[in-house]
């Protein structure tokens, strides 16, 4: 049976979002798979990739994009939702193994180490072209654009943040130390992490477009032109005048360099951040996570108001619910973005009536 997405549907998908980016959409994007399709073909054994498993390389890029076909070929995408592959799976942050840092999955979940302790005045970011990790996901999404031909899109992976990458190097308290004592030498390594951030974002982009059906990351938000979502989960342990300084410039200097930005906002100690950023002309949105033992998304209003106040889109998690509490506290539905998730086929029947309420076929 394969995968239930044709080109008519990429066609509206691509309208649909044009017309959301650019506030003519008149609703929020709601996609939802619903998982528990019959694919048509038996299970491979080929085991999905995840932070489990992406340091398993005994499996041919092509059996791994296989599996992912099986799986994707099991949902039903209903509302905005479309075929997607989310490369975050390689880790938060993949440019620190890229530069050299381990990667540690023995948890399950990927953790970046560093090769060695060493001085910040001895640490240099440079490109290494026969890295591993960077090879596996080119050949993935190689594998990836030769198998779909466009009719599934896959994300860029999670690079991580400019602080975040910095942070792996000098990890615990050294970084944060580093601020106070060696000022100089965080900001020549967030602008030398900065220009090789741009370095894999384009020569992975090169692997997959023009096959690749648009543009998208761990966030899910779909673009037609260039985009991503950034971070600084650093920020949270520093003060609004440090992130002025070692943060919002790179930001800034990056937002110029894509067509459409959105920053992850993570944690209520970010928030002392949110005006920097509602401030910044050239990013397009911010998603707010409130984080784990906190109130979910329906109860930060002034969290929501200030980002619509500003003109800024944003993503949120929790639900129909969620759209409705958070559309009802700033009156607009217009600007939201539900982060794609998924239901059991046999809730289809409530999906689509909800969907409905808000307009969506």
């Amino acid at each position: 049976m394969g995968i239930d997405f044709g080109p008519e549907r990429w066609d509206k998908v691509r309208e649909t979002y044009r017309q959301w980016w650019a506030g003519e959409l008149g609703r929020p994007i709601i996609p939802i798979e619903l998982v528990g399709r019959d694919p048509g073909r038996p299970e491979p054994g080929t085991p999905v990739l995840s932070q489990a498993t992406c340091a398993d390389f005994s499996w041919s890029a092509e059996a791994i994009v296989d599996r992912l076909d099986y799986e994707l070929s099991r949902c039903v995408f209903l509302g905005d939702a479309f075929p997607y592959v989310n490369l975050s799976s390689f880790g938060p942050g993949i440019m620190s193994a890229f530069l050299g840092a381990r990667v540690d999955n023995s948890t399950g979940w990927v953790w970046f180490r560093a090769p060695n302790e060493a001085p910040i005045a001895d640490i240099h970011f440079g490109y290494d072209e026969g890295n591993v990790w960077l090879k596996r996901i080119k050949d993935i999404c190689a594998a990836a654009m030769e198998r779909w031909q466009g009719q599934v899109l896959v994300s860029m992976p999670d690079l991580g943040g400019n602080l975040d990458v910095l942070s792996t190097f000098r990890p615990g308290e050294r970084l944060l130390l580093d601020l106070y004592d060696c000022p100089d030498e965080v900001m020549r390594l967030c602008w030398e992490s900065h220009d090789l951030w741009h370095r894999f974002f384009s020569e992975i982009n090169e692997v997959l477009q023009p096959v690749n059906p648009g543009y998208s990351d761990w966030s899910s938000i779909y673009s037609d032109k260039p985009s991503y979502i950034l971070q600084c989960d650093f920020s949270y342990m520093i003060s609004p005048e440090m992130f002025a300084q070692f943060v919002r410039p790179e930001l800034a200097a990056t937002c110029r360099r894509l067509a459409r930005t959105v920053y992850h906002l993570d944690g209520p100690g970010q928030l002392p951040h949110l005006e920097q950023l509602c401030a910044m002309a050239d990013l397009d949105g911010i998603q707010w996570v409130p984080g784990a033992g906190v109130p979910g998304c329906a109860h930060w209003p002034e969290v929501y108001r200030q980002i619509h106040a500003a003109g800024k889109k944003t993503q949120i998690w929790d639900g129909f619910d969620a759209i409705d509490a958070v559309a009802s506290q700033t009156g607009d539905a217009r600007w939201i973005h539900h982060r794609v998730f998924a239901r059991p086929l046999s809730d289809e029947v409530e999906v689509r009536r909800r969907l409905a309420q808000y307009g969506i076929e």
